[in-house]
């Protein structure tokens, strides 16, 4: 009996001596994997800005179990050129059409995703012209134009308030280049809201597209930070769009500079500082390649001639400056 219960305890205990092998062998083995990811990572600090390094560290330390494979596409398209555009000035709720230049734009890029070869199931648009103006263009120029259409208020540019109108360059002369920065591209900076004295104020609310919106007139934004834009936003991607995308279908959101932008925070966990860093140009668009969660597997990739891309990006940011030529 004693002898037994010594040989049970023999056991027990070259069985916790191999599982405590196991336990070491799994530490040297996660040890000289974040070694490797040290290693690799810094020297690549060199190479790219913050927030593609974020993502590549994201990458990189996603657990072994976690598949890279790509599940979704999802596209995302600032509108083409609006008239408003061209003029520097801060378009938001107000309907502009797109511009001649911005035509070409959406035809162009319509062109471009057909020779990729990419098919549409659903696109999903504001209700403000010039986004469903793209849509249908991008539609018409990739032979798509059966392609369902979907519009919502909750997919509308960021409502900038009493700026609505103003001229960017001449907000910037008036009150410096960094404030007009961070009324444009910062997270939770909200501009003076607009009232019934405002020029555009009536046009706005008195346009009866936003009746069929899902809250009450009175309800509606009368300014917004990029933060406000993604909680309207979100209720709308959580309960509409992703169940289209999960159930297998590829999504084109043919939409404004913020509520793209706010998307994209979203989804790649982009921080409240580094957005302010996140631009888009119009009629240019943007693919990305998404998991099962709907979690990127790689970084978001801009579709065109990468030299035209970032002149385009560098006109964008140029327009907050005092000195910006339309």
């Amino acid at each position: 009996m004693l002898g037994a219960l010594l040989g049970s305890k023999h056991k027990k205990s070259i069985d916790f001596k191999a599982n405590l092998k196991t336990v070491k062998k799994e530490e040297e083995k996660n040890t000289s994997f974040l070694r490797e990811v040290v290693l690799t990572v810094v020297p690549l600090s060199a190479v790219y800005g913050g927030e593609q390094l974020r993502y590549l560290s994201v990458l990189l330390l996603r657990p072994s179990h976690c598949s890279l494979m790509s599940k979704h596409k999802l596209f995302l398209l600032r509108h083409g050129e609006g008239a408003w555009n061209k003029e520097n000035r801060f378009c938001s709720w107000v309907d502009q059409k797109l511009s001649e230049n911005g035509v070409v734009e959406a035809q162009e890029c319509g062109r471009l995703l057909k020779e990729h070869g990419y098919k549409f199931d659903h696109v999903f648009t504001s209700i403000l012209s010039r986004s469903v103006q793209t849509a249908w263009l991008v539609l018409e120029a990739m032979g798509q134009e059966w392609v369902p259409v979907t519009k919502s208020w909750r997919l509308n540019e960021r409502h900038y308030g009493a700026l609505i109108g103003l001229n960017r360059a001449e907000m910037a002369q008036k009150h410096g280049e960094e404030q007009v920065k961070l009324w444009r591209r910062s997270y939770d900076i909200t501009p003076p809201p607009i009232d019934e004295s405002h020029p555009y104020f009536a046009e706005i609310y008195n346009d009866r597209r936003y009746k069929t919106c899902d809250v009450p007139k009175e309800k509606l934004p009368k300014t917004e930070s990029l933060k406000e834009v993604l909680e309207r936003l979100l209720p709308y991607w959580n309960n509409i769009i992703v169940p289209e995308i999960k159930s297998g279908q590829t999504v084109l959101i043919s939409a404004h500079g913020n509520s793209c932008r706010a998307l994209l925070k979203h989804l790649e966990g982009v921080s409240d500082t580094e957005i302010v860093n996140v631009t888009l140009p119009t009629g240019i668009p943007v693919l990305l390649e998404l998991d099962e969660d709907l979690r990127p597997v790689k970084p978001r990739e801009l579709l065109g001639d990468q030299a035209k891309i970032q002149a385009a990006i560098k006109k964008v940011e140029d327009q907050g400056k005092a000195n910006a030529v339309n």
